[in-house]
């Protein structure tokens, strides 16, 4: 199991000395709020917690870690619960089984039936209950209205965590009913350092940190799955040129990511300010801010049918070729 990194430890000490029955992490993507949301339901239903977190030696901890714990309830969209190794319901389980659908990408409503359920019984080791929802966002409004009630009249041993890389998508009445608290982002120095150790070279540490907008779990992400941090830094002029290849491993989405965030660094050097994702040197000149603002608008509207493209080697072609116009346009 790897290590919890030295600002989620912080941050799970400063919240365990608050009291309160429902949290909700915020913050962008890649900051730990899975793993903080983990963290406190560990401490909350260990045998033996200390100011600093559960002991990690128990029953309880045992069981949170191999996703069997009894009191613990996770809510996520089905495709997350997969990939991060927790039981489906035996029903989900046996209906994605037998092809009469697909994993869900929402959190749905079923599931929040049975937390919502699960959250009126009795703690089965006698240290309470606990419901973590992860990612918030991911309920729709049929669902959210489902665990409001709950939220607002807990039964007295349970305790809720929802983390979001999203909070404004949240409703207003699910937010206001919990403790709000804002994700910290680590120095460069600390997520590098916590980088190498879970075995990322220096150089492609600081490189793939830059990629992720300096998010630590993004980052690991961009190395677990293989990317470049050379290949990254030859986007920006293969664009220029219009050349396709630049983005060939990448998902439409993935390729409509980085094109954003290109847009970002162009807009961000065209008024002399310094670029967030890529090295200043690897960037074209850029063009002026007026078709760059066009271009963002176009990226933004790309994002929303970007997970279900129509034909996606043509989806690519067309933003390359769009990325290329704008690129080589003038003042």
């Amino acid at each position: 199991m790897s290590t919890v990194a030295p600002w989620i430890a912080a941050q799970r000490t400063q919240l365990l000395a608050q009291r309160g029955h429902a949290w909700l992490l915020q913050g962008p993507s890649g900051l730990g709020q899975y793993q903080l949301a983990l963290e406190l339901v560990r401490a909350w239903l260990c045998d033996a917690p200390g100011e600093h977190g559960a002991c990690g030696q128990c029953a309880s901890c045992h069981g949170v870690d191999v996703h069997t714990h009894a009191d613990l309830c996770v809510l996520m969209p089905e495709t997350q619960m997969l990939a991060l190794g927790w039981p489906l319901p035996e029903k989900a389980q046996a209906e994605i089984e037998d092809k009469k659908r697909k994993a869900s990408r929402e959190i749905r409503v079923d599931a929040m039936r049975d937390a919502v359920e699960f959250a009126q019984r009795t703690s089965a080791r006698g240290r309470g209950k606990a419901v973590l929802v992860f990612p918030a966002e991911q309920m729709n409004h049929v669902t959210a209205n489902a665990l409001l009630k709950t939220l607002e009249e807990p039964p007295g041993d349970v305790r809720f965590v929802l983390a979001t890389e999203a909070a404004h998508e949240l409703l207003p009445t699910i937010r206001s009913r919990c403790l709000g608290h804002t994700m910290l982002w680590p120095a460069p120095d600390a997520a590098q350092d916590w980088l190498a150790g879970q075995g990322v070279a220096p150089d492609a540490a600081q490189a793939l940190l830059r990629a992720a907008g300096g998010r630590p779990d993004d980052a690991l992400a961009l190395q677990r799955a293989g990317r470049s941090p050379q290949a990254w830094a030859l986007i920006p002029k293969a664009m220029a040129r219009g050349d396709v290849s630049a983005l060939a491993e990448l998902e439409p989405a993935q390729a409509v990511d980085a094109l954003q965030k290109l847009c970002h660094d162009l807009l961000l050097r065209s008024v002399g300010a310094q670029p967030r994702y890529f090295a200043a040197a690897d960037l074209p000149a850029p063009p002026g801010v007026g078709p760059l603002t066009r271009w963002s608008r176009a990226l933004a509207q790309e994002a929303r049918t970007a997970d279900h493209p129509f034909n996606a080697g043509l989806m690519l072609e067309s933003l390359v070729a769009q990325a290329k116009s704008t690129l080589n346009s003038r003042h």
